[in-house]
């Protein structure tokens, strides 16, 4: 039998399970070892993503969901619109109806199968699920409603509406990610970050004003309005790194995105721009621990990326950075000699200080003094529920504060940590 290919989906036809689901739906025999493996990797991948129900489906849905192409990156940035693109797509769609309406009984009792066991799953896994639950939860959605169309019309249209919901691939499933630089061969890629901190601005005692500046501005730009790029900086330990981890999981589900990048990555920004441009989400590519020593010449590639390149930078993106430096380019005493015989000192400072003032927003976060910090522990001992006496409370975490280092938001986290481990 000849089995239609693939025209928009096409990258479908070259994942080896679903070229074996298609050969099932199409009524083909498939050899035992191939059902064998099919079988194992549906389970395989279900159960790292916390799937349960109709395994088949659910497989199904998620190639569908994560597969970029014309159709589903227009349907992610357009929503549904009448065009060509839907005259190919539609072709796909008699295809996908196939396989997902496939009768896996019948096939099992002409070949002596037991896909049956991809039918009813019940998964015990949902804590370790890949994705989250949101997401996870949508593609199941996505599957019951794709197993239940009547035609390829239908079909096509819901499978447009969960891109203009959800979205589609790596930037819809994922809300962090992080760079693999350039090699010879192949340009910086952007990899998802599985594992994303659980972290929210209420879990931050203190610093209310300078939340405030950078949720301000957060919102702004999630807003589609003119919003500047961000520099927090000032002491260690004073919760700016986790300020920006926390903007993350308050308004992903406005569409904001982040992508970490670190120092040595910077001459692939533009690339990693160049990706990220045209998607209908928002990005923060965060740098953290921003600053550079006078032979670190990675800070050119910055400047030129914020302001100074030909190409505008995207409505969509933004960097956010911290820095224990208000001035991310390392100056010391000696270098006012060299500028003595620099017969363009001026120019030279300037060079030096241009950086930081490319960042539209700088916020300071300074070191707690003595009431703020008892504060910081109060707030975290009830969040954590630690009963104590609130003075033994503070003496001990004074006793912790003196050994460890000074008043600090990650010193009086330490100690709360500390003080848990010990109760339990």
């Amino acid at each position: 039998m000849n089995i239609p290919k693939l025209l928009v989906y096409n990258n479908l036809d070259k994942n080896t399970v679903f070229d074996i689901m298609k050969r099932i739906a199409y009524g083909i025999v498939v050899p035992s070892d191939e059902i064998s493996f099919l079988i194992s990797e549906i389970i395989n991948v279900s159960e790292k993503m916390g799937f349960k129900g109709d395994l088949w489906q659910d497989y199904l849905a998620y190639l569908v969901a994560v597969d970029e192409n014309p159709f589903s990156l227009s349907c992610e940035r357009k929503g549904y619109v009448e065009g060509s693109i839907n005259d190919v797509a539609i072709k796909d769609m008699e295809v996908l109806i196939k396989v997902i309406n496939a009768d896996l009984l019948k096939y099992d009792a002409d070949n002596g199968t037991c896909l049956f066991l991809l039918s009813d799953f019940l998964n015990n896994n949902e804590d370790e699920k890949y994705f989250n639950k949101r997401i996870r939860d949508s593609i199941i959605n996505l599957s019951i409603k794709m197993g239940s169309a009547i035609d390829e019309q239908t079909l096509l249209t819901r499978i447009c509406a969960f891109y203009d919901e959800i979205g589609v691939g790596k930037f819809g499933m994922f809300k962090a990610f992080r760079v693999k630089s350039a090699s010879d061969a192949v340009e910086a890629q952007i990899e998802p970050v599985v594992s994303v901190e659980h972290i929210y601005l209420n879990d931050l005692i203190g610093y209310e004003i300078q939340k405030k500046k950078l949720t301000d501005n957060t919102e702004a730009f999630l807003d589609g309005k003119k919003a500047n790029n961000v520099l927090l900086f000032g002491d260690s330990g004073t919760g700016k790194s986790s300020s920006i981890k926390a903007l993350l999981n308050e308004y992903y589900d406005r569409g904001l995105r982040m992508i970490e990048i670190y120092k040595h990555q910077f001459k692939d920004l533009s690339a990693v721009i160049n990706q990220i441009k045209d998607r209908n989400y928002k990005f923060i590519i965060y740098m953290d621990d921003l600053s550079f020593e006078k032979f670190e010449i990675e800070y050119k590639f910055l400047k030129a990326v914020i302001e100074g390149g030909l190409e505008k930078r995207p409505d969509n993106v933004l960097i956010y950075a911290t820095s224990n430096r208000r001035h991310l380019v390392r100056e010391k005493f000696s270098d006012k000699e060299e500028r003595d015989d620099d017969l363009h000192s001026r120019d030279t400072v300037q060079e030096k200080l241009s950086l930081s003032a490319r960042f539209g927003v700088s916020i300071y976060y300074g070191s707690p003094d003595k009431r703020q910090f008892n504060e910081i522990i109060l707030g975290l001992a009830k969040k954590n529920n630690i009963e104590m006496e609130e003075s033994k409370l503070l003496l001990e975490a004074n006793k912790w504060e003196v050994s460890h280092g000074g008043l600090s938001g990650r010193n009086a986290h330490q100690f709360i940590n500390y003080l848990s481990s010990m109760m339990d």
